[in-house]
């Protein structure tokens, strides 16, 4: 007698779907949450951008202008708000939302330290950015 092998039995199935059950995947989160979360997160990025482009200005057209230090401590005031919520949204868009929210926001935190870092040197070192 030949047994079909083909069609498998019921003990046969919940046996091997149980031994080599692939590990359960998370479902990816709504893309209206993800923009909710990454637009809300994009604010706050957007204002230390706007703040530093109007330091820029207000240093680049006073009585001395600004020199070659000047021009890059403050352009890369305005680029790093950028490529922090670049990375930010990179690193967390695939996780859950309260994850995806902690890290914009360990981004924001770590644009608000480079700001008041570029704001006290300014400060203290402020006539050595001057002159052109």
């Amino acid at each position: 007698m030949i047994e079909n092998t083909n069609e498998p039995t019921e003990t046969s199935v919940s046996s091997s779907s149980t031994a080599s059950a692939p590990a359960v995947r998370r479902t990816a989160l709504p893309v209206w949450l993800i923009a909710t979360i990454a637009g809300f997160f994009g604010l706050f990025y957007a204002y230390a951008v706007w703040n530093a482009v109007a330091f820029l200005i207000s240093q680049a057209t006073g009585p001395l202008g600004l020199n070659g230090g000047g021009w890059a401590l403050l352009l890369t005031a305005i680029a790093f708000p950028v490529v922090v919520f670049a990375l930010a949204f990179a690193i967390g868009w695939k996780r859950r939302a309260g994850a995806f929210a902690l890290i914009m926001l360990s981004g924001l935190g770590i644009v608000a330290v480079f700001w008041m870092n570029v704001i006290a040197y300014a400060a203290v070192y402020g006539a050595s950015l001057l002159g052109g």
